[in-house]
C-alpha cells in the first residue's frame, strides 16, 4: 500500500472533524469523551482477537510510553476541541496543525532525523501560510485570542503523541499501539468530564450522531491513517502534511457551515500546499524502512 496515499487519506478524515464538532450540541469535553470512547469500544473486540499476544509481551517501558501517548492524545482533544467556542474552523484547525515547528526540533534531538534546507523552507511557507489565515482572527482579540491559544496548545499535547508513536511504531503493531492510546485517552477524558460535573447523557439524537461520525471517519480512519504512516515516514513529515487539514476543514466549513473564507484564508491555503509540495520533494526524507 502507497505510503502517501495513506497519508492522504487520513489528512482528508480528520479534515471532517471540526464539522462533526461544531454541528454536536455537547460541551467540548464530552465530545471529545465519546470521540475516543465509541473509536476504543470499536477497536475492542478485534485488538482482543489480534493483539493480546503482543501486549502481554510489551515491556513496561513500551506501555508507559503508549499510555503517555494516550494522555498527550487526550490533552490535544481536550484543548482544541474547547477551541472551537471561541473561534473559527479555519483559525482553530490552522494553529493546532502547526506541529511541524515542535517536531522538527524535537524529531533532530530525539530521532537524529535530518532536517534539510529544502524541508525548513517547506515548513516556512506552510507555516506562513498558516499565519496569513489566522491574522484577520487574530485581530479580533478577546474570546478569539483565547481559541488561538487553546488551539496552540493542542498543537504541542499532539507533537507530543506523534513522537511517542514514531518511536514506538517501529516494533509495535498498528492495532496494537492505537487500541492502547484510544483507551488511555477516552479513559482521561471520561474521568475530567465526570470530575467536572458534565453529563453524559440527554443529547439531542443528532448529536449521538456526530459522536459516532467524529469516532469512525477522523478518528478510527483519519488518525490510524497518521499512526500507520508513522512507521514508514518521519514524523516530521507526517506533520507537515495535516498541514493540509486546514485546507479541507476550511472548504467543507463553507459548503456546510456557511462560513465564507477570507480571501487571506484562500491564499494561506495555497502558501499551506505550496509549502507541503515542496517538503515532500526532499529525497532526504524518504524512510529506508519496508512498507510491507
Amino acid at each position: 500500500m502507497n505510503k502517501y496515499f495513506v497519508l492522504a487519506s487520513g489528512v482528508v478524515a480528520v479534515a471532517f472533524a471540526a464539522i462533526f464538532i461544531r454541528l454536536a450540541d455537547a460541551p467540548s469535553l464530552v465530545i471529545a469523551a465519546y470521540r475516543l470512547s465509541i473509536a476504543a469500544l470499536v477497536l475492542s473486540p478485534i485488538a482482543w482477537l489480534r493483539t493480546r499476544k503482543e501486549i502481554r509481551r510489551l515491556s513496561r517501558r513500551e506501555l508507559l510510553l503508549a499510555v503517555a501517548s494516550g494522555a498527550f492524545l487526550a490533552l490535544h482533544f481536550g484543548l482544541w476541541i474547547a477551541s472551537l467556542d471561541y473561534t473559527t474552523v479555519a483559525t482553530s484547525v490552522v494553529l493546532v496543525t502547526a506541529t511541524p515547528i515542535f517536531a522538527a526540533v524535537a524529531s533532530y534531538f530525539l530521532f537524529k532525523e535530518r532536517v534539510t534546507a529544502r524541508i525548513i523552507t517547506g515548513i516556512c511557507i506552510s507555516i506562513a501560510g498558516a499565519v496569513v489565515i489566522g491574522f484577520t482572527n487574530w485581530q479580533a482579540g478577546g474570546q478569539s485570542l483565547l481559541g488561538a491559544l487553546l488551539s496552540l496548545g493542542g498543537a504541542l499535547a499532539v507533537t507530543g503523541y506523534l513522537l511517542i508513536g514514531r518511536r514506538l511504531r517501529q516494533n509495535m503493531g498498528l492495532l496494537t499501539y492505537i487500541f492502547l492510546t484510544y483507551t488511555t485517552a477516552a479513559v482521561c477524558l471520561l474521568a475530567v468530564a465526570l470530575i467536572s460535573g458534565l453529563n453524559l447523557s440527554g443529547y439531542p439524537s443528532m448529536t449521538y450522531l456526530w459522536f459516532v461520525l467524529l469516532a469512525l471517519v477522523p478518528q478510527l480512519l483519519g488518525h490510524s491513517s497518521l499512526n500507520w504512516s508513522l512507521r514508514f515516514v518521519p514524523a516530521t513529515m507526517v506533520t507537515i502534511a495535516v498541514l493540509g487539514e486546514p485546507v479541507g476543514a476550511t472548504i467543507l466549513a463553507f459548503f456546510i457551515l456557511k462560513e465564507t473564507p477570507a480571501v487571506m484564508e484562500i491564499s494561506g491555503g495555497v502558501l499551506i500546499l505550496l509549502g507541503i509540495a515542496i517538503a515532500f520533494t526532499a529525497p532526504q526524507m524518504v524512510n529506508p524502512k519496508s512498507e510491507a
